[in-house]
């Protein structure tokens, strides 16, 4: 099984006119720093908040009439977006969850019309729930990220990336279960070849990386993180996305609790835009020195599905309780 570049184009077309077409803008600050164009693709600006309408509309359009429902395992984003997109077929949908997923997440779900079940303290807990959903009820399950049509679907960011910006030279991609990243280098490097794609996590509980050492998929524990979305694992019987990330990234880079904060910060006070921890991982990579991109230089800005509480403590520059971890804040330094 494969996902290619006309898959990516039919996903486009199902799409159109609901989930595409989110602004592709220019970080003057960012682009300073790096001494070169440094863009920001906007998915935080989609109707659900975050890129994950994109698969999960294809993946659900692409499903039977007869279909009871459908069910997933969520840390937030995926769970929005598939709600969205059974909404408006009429179906039911039932949203399996952990214990770490951020309550404002939860309560975004539920406002769209689907059920929350939350279990457990990590998504492989949570899975437990969508397979009993699958094998007993008869209700399809849409992974987040090891599915066709959402890899597909996600894919559709990088087409427009590339047809906006044809020169771009360097794609940093958040990573987490792959599907994101498989899908935007799948299309970007069928139509660049050359263009370097970096896949970009948080360094505690990072189960692609952890996964791509190890040649398979590897459970790993669960944290919470400031890049809560980035969590979870990549499913012990991955068919797709483990083998795309292995196929077209060029590196992987891990970023800690600390340099999210700034890269929160950062994005916040220069550019004014509001986001999860999950989405300014490249900006983190980028600042701490981690990755001297060569530019154009494109980074997606997946969602701004955050609680609130803690992005005012973050841009306050006041310490953040992460489980047993404190995160000690700071006050917004430009230079720092």
């Amino acid at each position: 099984m494969q996902v290619t570049l006309a898959d990516i184009h039919a996903a486009a077309r199902v799409i159109r006119g609901v989930a595409d077409a989110t602004p592709l803008v220019p970080s003057p600050f960012m682009s300073a720093r790096t001494g070169t164009e440094f863009l920001l693709k906007l998915e935080n600006m989609q109707p659900i908040g975050a890129f994950k309408l994109r698969g999960a509309m294809n993946a659900v359009a692409a499903l039977g009439d007869d279909a009871p429902g459908v069910t997933c395992v969520s840390t937030g984003n995926h769970g929005r977006g598939v709600a969205y997109a059974a909404a408006q077929r009429g179906m039911r949908a039932i949203i399996c969850m952990s214990e770490l997923v951020p309550q404002a997440k939860v309560d975004g779900i539920k406002a769209l019309g689907a059920e929350v079940r939350t279990i457990g303290k990590s998504q492989d807990e949570a899975q437990v729930e969508t397979d009993r959903l699958v094998g007993e009820e008869g209700f399809v399950e849409i992974s987040p990220f090891d599915d066709p049509h959402v890899i597909a679907g996600q894919g559709t960011i990088g087409l427009e990336i590339m047809a906006a910006r044809p020169d771009i030279e360097t794609l940093l991609i958040p990573l987490s279960g792959g599907g994101l990243a498989a899908g935007i280098a799948r299309a970007a490097k069928a139509i660049r070849p050359e263009v370097k794609v970096i896949g970009i996590s948080m360094d505690r509980g990072a189960a692609m990386h952890a996964s791509l050492q190890a040649g398979r998929p590897v459970e790993v524990p669960e944290f919470a993180s400031l890049a809560d979305s980035l969590g979870g694992g990549i499913g012990m019987q991955n068919r797709l996305s483990l083998a795309m990330c292995r196929e077209l990234l060029d590196e992987v880079v891990l970023v800690t609790e600390e340099e999210i904060y700034h890269a929160m910060q950062t994005l916040y006070y220069e550019d004014r835009i509001v986001a999860e921890g999950g989405s300014v991982v490249a900006l983190a990579a980028v600042l701490s020195g981690r990755v001297s991109p060569r530019g154009p230089v494109a980074t997606t800005i997946t969602g701004r599905n955050l609680d609130m509480g803690v992005f005012t403590r973050v841009v306050a520059g006041q310490d953040v309780q992460l489980g047993d971890v404190t995160v000690t804040g700071r006050a917004y330094e430009a230079a720092s």
